[in-house]
């Protein structure tokens, strides 16, 4: 373009004639003869270089601006490419995170699952574990009831059962057998008057009022039954019944045994029927069968109690066996009412519970039934 301006510039004459290079068919050639100015041999040449490098000019324009076409085109691919690269990793990144959140959805549904079956699993267990306790208790009432409808059936004023009548018991059967040695003859003698004059005995039926304070304190645990020891209710049986219950010589293994009846993990056995293997001893056995555990006096020891799953068995005395039984009772009771078990009258489940704690009064006093 520089080489074509310069021309230009050289020849400002050739710019307004321009002749073409090929004379057409119709014009008529000019004498050869004549002179001719000096700038006109020229003419042509001159104007064929003009028209050459005007379409270089052209075609370097056009290069220029199909590159420069092509630089923006080129730009603006590269700038989509960025911009779908961008999204591509935005939507990768939701991609991983909905991956997370479904796997930990799906954990956590897992977990809830087993946790509900394991729930299940648990209440099952502690459901058939108080039917066990319900009927066990069942049977052991209705024993009693069988064995006191024949002591009182077999009882007549001619014939008097003597199980009912210790007074009428012979020396060698009687009441004075441990450490209560008496003369003969006296015990005789006394045996025989009484024998004399035995007269039928009226039935006398027990009367009974209630309390007005016990009762209001029962009628408000009923309201919201719990076996938390901080309400009104079980303080008071707590202070009055169950502490002095269990309340043995040996104080440490006295509130272990508390805690394993609290938590209804308390089992008593018989000794006779756990007959363990020689040289497969499991369980560590406290006492011993002539000695109680509890208590560590020398006693006579048909049972064994073991707290929990600690495996550790200890040998309880008859007196020991009947002071947790009246507790245990008492707390099963109570659990039944708290479980909605027991369909009764209120007045009726409040003399059900002063009865066990008249069970726990003369377990504690000493008192409890030969068989046990």
């Amino acid at each position: 373009s520089q080489v074509s301006l310069e021309e230009e510039s050289q020849n400002p004459a050739a710019v307004g004639h321009w002749k073409p290079l090929m004379p057409s068919k119709g014009d008529k050639e000019e004498p050869e003869g004549g002179c001719q100015d000096a700038g006109g041999v020229h003419e042509p040449q001159s104007t064929e270089q003009l028209n050459v490098s005007r379409l270089r000019s052209s075609s370097v324009e056009i290069r220029e601006k199909g590159s420069e076409f092509l630089r923006d085109e080129l730009h603006k691919a590269q700038k989509e490419l960025k911009l779908k690269d961008k999204e591509c990793e935005r939507l990768s990144k939701v991609r991983e995170q909905l991956e997370q959140e479904l796997e930990e959805l799906t954990a956590s549904l897992f977990e809830e699952a087993h946790k509900m079956v394991r729930e299940a699993n648990t209440k099952q267990a502690a459901a058939e574990k108080q039917l066990r306790e319900a009927r066990g208790k069942i049977d052991m009432l209705q024993a009693e009831v069988t064995a006191l409808k024949t002591l009182v059936i077999t009882s007549t004023p001619s014939s008097p059962n003597r199980e009912l009548h210790p007074q009428l018991q012979s020396p060698s059967k009687g009441g004075f057998r441990k450490g209560h040695g008496r003369n003969k003859s006296t015990s005789s003698a006394m045996v025989s008057a009484a024998s004399q004059n035995v007269a039928p005995e009226p039935v006398s039926r027990e009367c009974r009022e209630v309390d007005s304070i016990l009762f209001a304190e029962f009628q408000a645990w009923k309201e919201s039954p719990t076996l938390d020891k901080s309400c009104s209710f079980l303080d008071r049986i707590y202070r009055e019944d169950v502490g002095p219950c269990l309340d043995f010589t040996k104080q440490e293994l006295s509130e272990l045994v508390r805690v394993a009846v609290e938590q209804n993990t308390l089992t008593i056995e018989p000794v006779a029927s756990q007959a363990v293997p020689v040289g497969k001893v499991a369980a560590e056995e406290c006492g011993g069968p002539k000695k109680c555990a509890l208590s560590g006096l020398p006693r006579t020891c048909k049972h064994r109690i073991m707290l929990g799953d600690s495996g550790n068995y200890y040998y309880i005395s008859p007196s020991c066996r009947a002071r947790i039984t009246a507790v245990c009772n008492f707390f099963t009771y109570i659990r039944y009412i708290q479980q909605g078990l027991v369909r009764q009258d209120v007045e009726l489940m409040y003399w059900e519970v002063m009865r066990l704690r008249r069970e726990m009064s003369l377990a504690k006093l000493g008192f409890y039934p030969s068989e046990m």
